[in-house]
């Protein structure tokens, strides 16, 4: 986000029919990096005509869950490693009115998922390690995308792979081959820098 120009960049997203708003939520504790309180993502909800699709990068979330402004469609993905009572923690957010997802970052494998898997609507796959721009996809993550997609077809589930980090039209096409059901593009992929919102 060119934060001088949020919202005429979230008036493109509009335009483009963005299916949803994805918002990366950092405490630099568990990633390096920090972002916006809920504060200024609250003020967002005015502009942007979709869903939100929420990606807490938190220790223990759900301190803050209260403090979003969670709409109907809208979607939170929380870190099983960030989560003491990850169970309870997605009840809360179901009972709040979100869909609810469970990141995995690079080297969690997906049998962490084994008792909870049923519960989730999607599984956020991390190609590249929490809060980091620009960084080079983890080649392992496209494994985990095909086993995880082979674990849910096996157990007759209705749970999206969602996929983020360094989604870019080189990655993609083997992201999607293996599973991938929802891509999260970002500025080590599709968006650029230095090129208007509109050309990208």
């Amino acid at each position: 986000v060119d934060w001088l120009n949020a919202e005429k960049q979230i008036q493109v997203l509009n335009q483009e029919k963005i299916d949803f708003l994805h918002i990366d939520v950092i405490d630099g504790r568990y990633a390096p990096d920090f972002t916006m309180g809920t504060s200024i993502i609250n003020c967002f909800r005015e502009i942007f005509n979709g869903p939100f699709d929420y990606h807490l990068m938190v220790e223990e979330p759900s301190r803050i869950f209260d403090t979003f402004d969670i709409r109907k469609g809208d979607s939170f993905c929380i870190h099983l490693e960030c989560c003491r009572n990850l169970h309870r923690d997605l009840i809360t957010l179901r009972n709040l009115g979100a869909n609810v997802g469970v990141a995995l970052s690079p080297a969690t494998h997906i049998s962490a998922l084994d008792y909870i898997l049923e519960d989730l609507d999607y599984v956020l796959i991390m190609t590249v390690n929490p809060g980091y721009k620009g960084q080079s996809l983890v080649p392992q993550a496209i494994d985990k995308i095909k086993d995880l997609k082979e674990v849910i077809l096996q157990r007759g589930l209705d749970v999206k792979i969602s996929v983020d980090g360094n989604v870019s039209l080189v990655n993609i096409p083997k992201m999607v081959a293996n599973g991938g059901d929802i891509l999260v593009s970002g500025s080590s992929g599709m968006f650029k820098k230095d090129e208007p919102l509109e050309k990208s």
